[in-house]
């Protein structure tokens, strides 16, 4: 597993990442047990990043990454979760809140410190209150020791630039913006890497719209959007591979991400993952997929508040 580094935070991580969100059932049912083995197959194979968030399960997602944790050297693997966003509708950037926030992920995932703790979809949130007092909040616990880096995440890319641009930020996770399907993070990168952050790409499978079996019923996308990555799921069975396959080689194989997370709940998905990775892109069913994707290219959803989609442009 190729390893990369993260920004100017002095972190490496690998160009996999492992994304906990379905260790708090958010993708559906699964078994604890197979989950922990899930973590267990990510370290063996070379993956050491690891993201999570309270939010994902109501808490359960890090609180199944720890124990999937314990035991395992600290050194070994860097660990990524998030303050702010802790229910569908429940939000809350102030100091005092993320402060214990902080506190609370620790001792769910059963650690003294955090490698990296971010923003959870800052476009729900007043983005001059999260520049403003809920970086300047979570510097003080990487002043105490707590966290070793700070990050944003988001959906809104002028919403993550809104707020690099007027606080100091080590790393932006984006989701669901650098797939077969939409590529908006790429003009983005050179400039989010001129300002010396780590950028981390989400979701390459659309959460589940570049699959086979398609995406869970939650899912934002417009309904032709859907319909094309289900058309395109049919192609590359008929064409004897794989949608999620293809989008997953695509990510790793063109991106300039230091990560691409991605989700997993068992250790054959794991296995499958570092696979994929490993062989190489079907380049004439690539271009198949992406001819029959470009009527829908790019075209995303509309995520938090309305000032946000694009801060600061009337200014």
């Amino acid at each position: 597993m190729k390893r990369r580094k993260l920004g100017r935070t002095g972190l490496e991580v690998s160009e996999l990442g492992f994304g906990a969100s379905p260790l708090g059932a958010v993708y559906g049912p699964f078994a604890q047990r197979d989950g922990i083995e899930a973590v267990h197959k990510a370290l063996d194979l070379g993956i050491d990043f690891f993201d999570v968030a309270p939010f994902y399960g109501a808490t359960a997602a890090e609180t199944v990454l720890g124990k999937a944790l314990h035991g395992i050297e600290r050194s070994s693997y860097v660990l990524a979760t998030k303050v702010g966003r802790y229910g569908e509708h429940d939000f809350d950037f102030s100091a005092a809140r993320v402060a214990r926030s902080v506190r609370e992920s620790l001792t769910r995932l059963g650690t003294d410190h955090l490698d990296l703790i971010q923003c959870h979809d800052i476009e729900f949130g007043d983005l001059d209150q999260i520049a403003g007092e809920t970086l300047p909040a979570l510097r003080g616990l990487q002043d105490a020791g707590l966290v070793r880096c700070v990050g944003i995440t988001g959906y809104p890319l002028p919403a993550l630039a809104y707020v690099a641009d007027r606080a100091e930020v080590d790393t932006i996770m984006s989701y669901c913006q650098y797939t077969l399907q939409d590529r908006r993070l790429t003009p983005w990168l050179r400039r989010f890497a001129a300002q010396g952050i780590g950028v981390i790409n989400a979701a390459p499978l659309a959460m589940g719209a570049l699959t086979p079996q398609g995406p869970p019923p939650w899912h934002p996308a417009r309904a032709a959007v859907l319909k094309h990555c289900a058309a395109a799921a049919r192609l590359c069975a008929a064409r004897g591979g794989d949608l999620a396959r293809l989008a997953l080689q695509f990510a790793l194989a063109t991106g300039d991400s230091a990560s691409t997370v991605v989700g997993a709940s068992h250790p054959s998905d794991v296995s499958r993952n570092v696979r994929w990775v490993e062989e190489p892109l079907d380049e004439q069913l690539l271009r198949e997929v992406e001819l029959l994707l470009a009527p829908i290219r790019d075209v995303g959803w509309v995520s938090g508040r309305p000032e946000n989609q694009h801060p600061g442009a009337a200014a």
